[in-house]
């Protein structure tokens, strides 16, 4: 299992734990003090705004089943971005965001994520929040650590009256999203992913596509299938004998068109993709995922390290 840092700065870390925790592939997430000057500083001395340090969570997490792209979603969704000053109620210094980096592959994702987020339209101001390389991060005392759980009541009542409950209810619902989705995608990837439709047998992007690489989630870019396990049915849709990530593909029952079938969706965007079926080839197991080309974006073997899949280089001896 391969292990990453990701740390991000949110505001109060009490309310940064939460997003994260119990994610599949999420190791385990730390509440703590980064960015300052002072070594080994207390909460009080953090928050007398005198250090220099931002209370921050620290992410310890396996990419190849939570991906930091995915991971920087995550984020977004649970901070005011756009402010400069602090995070909701809590001002100062050590109540700003901040992303920082591990590596250069997470400064380029969160880079290329900061701008995307950026001209979505889902804010009305631009986003401030800068992204630093990471340094000392100082575990905080023991009673911050995993607060929503040890102090449920108190951390429900100081999210919704601080006002970042309603700041995310706001900017992130489904009305919002699927606004910004029909921005995003093409008519037929929006239907497809969105509505449960099927595009056209052999009139589709890689129902008979053969370059190596690994397809994802059109939506959230969760990986998905391998070239490897890619095979011509004949049916003129992408077929593959398994998913690349097992969790990252659920199942469904499907009994719509008066037929009993099994449908599977992306696990954390929830995308339809398609159905799977008994009939695929015996020496595989005779699983043939039969998948609407609409919902996968492909990542060619030469592009995956600098897109942020290079954890899946080594099934092709690279």
């Amino acid at each position: 299992m391969t292990q990453e840092l990701a740390t991000f700065a949110g505001g109060c870390f009490w309310c940064m734990v939460s997003p994260f925790d119990e994610q599949p592939g999420i190791i385990k997430v730390i509440s703590g003090y980064t960015g300052g000057h002072k070594v080994n500083p207390t909460y009080k001395e953090v928050c007398s705004e005198t250090t220099g340090h931002k209370e921050a969570v620290q992410i310890t997490f396996d990419p190849a089943i939570f991906p930091y792209k995915k991971l920087l979603e995550l984020y977004w969704a649970s901070v005011d971005p756009t402010d400069a000053g602090g995070q909701f109620f809590d001002r100062g210094e050590s109540y700003e965001t901040a992303i920082y980096y591990h590596n250069e592959e997470q400064r380029q994702q969160a880079e290329a994520s900061k701008k995307e987020l950026d001209a979505s339209g889902r804010f009305d101001r631009p986003i401030v929040t800068p992204i630093i390389a990471a340094s000392v991060f100082y575990e905080a005392e023991e009673y911050h650590q995993d607060y929503h759980k040890k102090n449920t009541s108190h951390y429900k009542a100081y999210r919704h009256g601080s006002g970042r409950d309603h700041f995310i209810a706001k900017h992130w619902n489904p009305e919002r999203d699927k606004e910004i989705l029909k921005k995003k995608l093409t008519k037929i990837q929006y239907e497809v992913t969105q509505n449960n439709a099927t595009e056209p047998a052999f009139h589709n992007e890689f129902w008979d596509h053969k370059k190596a690489g690994i397809y994802v989630d059109i939506v959230s870019g969760e990986p998905l299938f391998s070239s490897l396990d890619k095979f011509d049915s004949s049916c003129g849709w992408p077929s593959f004998t398994k998913p690349l990530i097992a969790e990252n593909v659920g199942e469904k029952s499907d009994r719509s068109h008066f037929m009993n079938r099994t449908e599977v969706r992306s696990q954390q965007a929830d995308s339809h993709l398609g159905h799977v079926f008994n009939d695929g080839p015996a020496q595989t197991g005779g699983l043939r995922y039969c998948i609407n080309s609409a919902a996968l974006r492909f990542i060619p073997k030469e592009d995956m390290e600098k897109e942020g899949y290079r954890e899946f280089l080594e099934l092709y001896n690279l």
